[in-house]
């Protein structure tokens, strides 16, 4: 991993660096993330048939059906995360291919990432690890419904699709945390942040977005 870390041509720094002058464009600003974009290794998430367009801004797919998510997507969803302050533990819903694990993993104190695609996890995990990203813990299970046996959080990331918001993970945010999660059907999703306060939960809708389903079970 090492060889490929910085990357050659359309892998390289270089390239990382349009990638975020684009997103600098497209409206981001917080400074900690543009950095942790810039600074993590997109291609090494994907296939290397796929590596040369590691750092366009359109989503590509990965193994078992999935995608990973467009870098603008990603950066956003950080964003609306930790703009209403720091998170110390935060559940990621859906590891897929682990790139918006590492772009969390140096902006907050710690995550529990939830997959339902055991193989999928596990090529996340060894990609994480070789990055030297250790505040993670992995869980293999459904994770519509979070992982109770470490809550609550107060941050959720939710990087599948469901038609509605599950309970279950918001009775697993802690008062003051914030989820930031797709919802919809096919063609009418949306980003939304909720913030849950004393008294029930505040949903802001965001962007109109494009995520796989999120699906129950395990694989």
């Amino acid at each position: 991993m090492t060889d490929n870390l910085q990357g050659i041509g359309m892998t390289s720094q270089r390239t990382r660096e349009r990638m975020v002058q684009r997103l600098v464009a497209q409206g981001l600003r917080n400074q900690k993330i543009l950095d942790v974009m810039r600074n993590t290794p997109r291609h090494l998430f994907m296939d290397d048939a796929l590596a040369s367009r590691a750092y366009e801004d359109t989503a590509l797919p990965i193994s078992y059906g999935q995608t990973i998510s467009q870098p603008y997507i990603v950066a956003r969803m950080t964003e609306l995360l930790l703009e209403k302050g720091p998170r110390q533990r935060v559940l990621e819903v859906g590891t897929g291919s682990g790139y918006q694990t590492a772009i969390l993993s140096p902006l907050v104190d710690y995550i529990y990432t939830v997959e339902r695609i055991a193989p999928l996890q596990k090529k996340a995990k060894d990609i994480l690890w070789g990055l030297k990203l250790r505040n993670i813990s992995y869980h293999y299970g459904d994770g519509s419904w979070g992982w109770p046996e470490q809550a609550p959080f107060d941050g959720i990331l939710v990087t599948a699709a469901p038609m509605e918001i599950p309970e279950p993970l918001l009775q697993q945010l802690t008062v003051g945390g914030v989820m930031v999660i797709p919802a919809g059907r096919e063609g009418q999703q949306y980003l939304y942040r909720v913030v849950r306060g004393e008294g029930g939960c505040e949903v802001e809708a965001f962007d109109a977005v494009s995520f796989v389903p999120l699906l129950s079970g395990r694989v």
